[in-house]
């Protein structure tokens, strides 16, 4: 069963009516108060915890917030891992599909917005993938390339954009925007000069030096395909952030070509070959903004799927 803990903090005006809103919904849990704990501002606060069935988490939280316990209070929330018990295997039982598994979508908002910081690390990780791309590139290696998708943070930004977008939040936009211009050209611009001294070194490989470049012609030649690719992964991508799917989330960032487009514009100015550049350039700018229009999309499509499937098992 998907379980959330939730743990609250409020003043003890607030504490009757949470606990009446907990305690007359059926798919809440093992509440518990504890009363007049003391808070370092020396107020008095009730501490109040229960267990909630993940497809009812969106209206108790919804509730809770009405009462102001956010305001006045706090409420932190945890998934739970395993519980053993007869009575939330029953309920479970009797519990539709669609409340069982219904995402908590405030949950999944903050977890997008965790991701969408740009510490040093950030950039770091960007031009690591860069470096691996670009010796992917110079070598034909496809294992390379799809190990540098996996290091590219840059879809952390890609849903944060997405996010701002859907929820109007300028702040979020631009600061996702800057991050991913940034990144990319200080990437670019470290790639390229890799690249430039490893062909002064003549370290490139031999097919690559004659001109035999699969790798490099399939990321620099965007396409129908291209579009669908980045469309598809856009949809994936929110899909599993939303239910919390790893493995498939993992397929997005290994089926994304924007870290190899921005070595491979990199590598081919290094190796004075405009043409290439420029279709990896437009490549690079092709997925990122099919993977936020599709990011967008899917975040408000989904949630109104999900809703709508509660709101039906509601009435049943």
């Amino acid at each position: 069963m998907d379980l959330l803990h939730f743990r609250m903090i409020m003043p003890p005006a607030l504490t009757r009516s949470a606990v009446d809103l907990l305690g007359s919904d059926d798919r809440v849990l093992n509440l518990v108060v504890v009363t007049a704990v003391h808070a370092p501002d020396g107020d008095a606060r009730d501490a109040v915890e229960c267990d909630v069935i993940k497809g009812a988490a969106n209206r108790v939280l919804s509730g809770l917030r009405e009462l102001g316990v956010d305001r006045l209070g706090a409420i932190a929330v945890d998934g739970v891992d395993i519980m053993f018990s007869q009575r939330a295997d029953r309920i479970e039982a009797e519990q539709p599909s669609a409340l069982l598994h219904s995402p908590m979508w405030a949950s999944v908002e903050a977890h997008i917005r965790a991701e969408g910081t740009y510490a040093p690390s950030f950039y770091l990780f960007l031009v690591v993938a860069g470096l691996i791309a670009s010796v992917g590139i110079m070598t034909n290696s496809q294992i390379l390339i799809v190990a540098a998708m996996v290091v590219g943070p840059e879809y952390n930004a890609i849903t944060s954009i997405a996010l701002g977008l859907d929820r109007h939040n300028r702040r979020r936009v631009r600061d996702g925007v800057q991050a991913l211009a940034v990144g990319f050209l200080l990437a670019i611009v470290v790639t390229l000069c890799f690249a430039a001294l490893a062909r002064g070194a003549h370290l490139q490989s031999k097919a690559f030096d004659l001109g035999l470049r699969p790798v490099s012609h399939l990321i620099d030649t965007p396409n129908f395909f291209s579009v669908v690719v980045a469309f598809l992964a856009g949809v994936v991508g929110i899909v599993s952030l939303a239910e919390a799917r790893g493995s498939a989330l993992l397929g997005v960032f290994i089926s994304v070509t924007t870290i190899p487009a921005a070595a491979d514009i990199a590598v081919s100015l290094a190796f004075t070959d405009w043409k290439q550049a420029w279709g990896s350039l437009l490549q690079l700018l092709l997925n990122v903004v099919v993977l936020v229009a599709v990011g967008v999309l899917t975040l408000r499509v989904q949630r109104r799927l999900w809703r709508r499937a509660a709101r039906r098992a509601e009435r049943e």
